[in-house]
């Protein structure tokens, strides 16, 4: 089995930054630059959808429990909705200049994000009702959050730390062993939490009984930034700064896959049913890695 490498071309569309499967089968992608989402399919179909607000920054973005897809806009302090007809709805987070950057559908039905420049933990429910938790910590700059089974879990980008909320807003931190790390993007694979280790070059983990593992990258300048759980036990992974996608097994062995035939800047990561990965290219394209026999 190898893997084959082929890109959809969105070059026009202001810099891809994160990607989801939607329900509607299509790929939804949040183009930072030009304040749009756009919609895409495999054979190349691309259609976007203006925010009204060129400089808002659509970051990351997800699909939500009442079938739109739900995103951060982190230049203008918003969050956003985009339903499978085009239509688009924003909301205001419970404090102005707040900064949200990730964001996840959690276990209760509602969307929660990180307000990166509030050190906070923000929820929002479908009709738009907002709530802020506080972090324990200040100044960490809360950045991605994934949903677990009965909690979300989130980084600390600054704080070189893993936190976890759960329901009624308590918060733990998890110190990280390396000093000065800089997690950013992280998932969870139905037992364990992965993360990746923007400034230390590294993959962890952290396993139900808390304890916290660390996989050095072959290369440690190659600035891991997404990373996403399969359904091997594995997860894949961008490394912005080698322009690659990277596997990691569960015991921590590596695989990597050159991009620089798709474009350059790989942020945001999905996987589709099938085992392939599309990869969201800042410089204009989604990259699709899949298996062929």
């Amino acid at each position: 089995m190898t893997d084959r490498l082929s890109s959809v071309s969105i070059s026009d569309h202001g810099g891809p930054y994160d990607v989801v499967s939607g329900p509607d089968g299509a790929l939804w992608v949040t183009l930072v630059h030009a304040g749009a989402i756009a919609r895409a399919t495999p054979d190349g179909d691309v259609r976007t959808y203006p925010l009204g607000a060129p400089e808002s920054g659509p970051t990351v973005i997800t699909p939500g429990p009442d079938g739109g897809l739900w995103f951060t806009r982190y230049r203008d302090h918003r969050i956003g909705r985009v339903m499978t007809d085009g239509s688009v709805v924003a909301y205001d987070p419970p404090h102005l200049q707040s900064g949200p950057y990730g964001i996840a559908t959690g276990p209760d039905g509602a969307l929660w994000f990180t307000m990166m420049n509030r050190h906070s933990i923000g929820r929002i429910t479908t009709a738009g009702e907002t709530r802020e938790y506080p972090l324990p910590v200040a100044g960490g700059f809360p950045s991605a959050i994934v949903a677990a089974t009965d909690a979300l879990w989130f980084t600390l980008n600054q704080g070189n730390a893993i936190g976890r909320v759960d329901l009624d807003g308590a918060v733990d931190i998890l110190p990280l062993p390396t000093p000065d790390a800089g997690p950013v993007g992280l998932t969870h694979d139905g037992e364990s939490v992965w993360f990746v280790e923007i400034l230390a070059g590294q993959i962890g983990r952290v396993d139900p009984d808390g304890s916290i593992e660390e996989f050095p990258l072959p290369d440690r300048e190659a600035r891991p930034h997404a990373i996403v759980a399969d359904p091997t036990g594995g997860c894949w992974f961008t490394e912005w700064a080698a322009n690659r996608l990277g596997w990691i097994g569960p015991a921590g062995q590596f695989s990597h896959h050159d991009l620089a035939a798709a474009g350059s800047e790989p942020h945001g990561l999905t996987l589709e049913p099938d085992g392939g990965v599309y990869v969201a290219m800042e410089s204009g394209t989604l990259a699709r890695v899949h298996r062929v026999q």
